[in-house]
């Protein structure tokens, strides 16, 4: 939790508010390759990268 609170201060302090859609695009990416590993969207899921 302390590198969210590190990269809140960041963005808040150097005004980098562009990175804030970038982080949650990364993250929804990740939770959904790891969600979808093991299921039957996987196949799916890898002709998309």
């Amino acid at each position: 939790m302390s590198l969210v609170r590190e990269l809140w201060d960041f963005m808040k302090v150097r005004k980098k508010w562009w990175l804030a859609p970038v982080l949650i695009v990364l993250l929804m990416v990740g939770t959904l390759l790891v969600f979808a590993q093991g299921s039957a969207l996987a196949p799916f899921i890898y002709t998309i990268f």
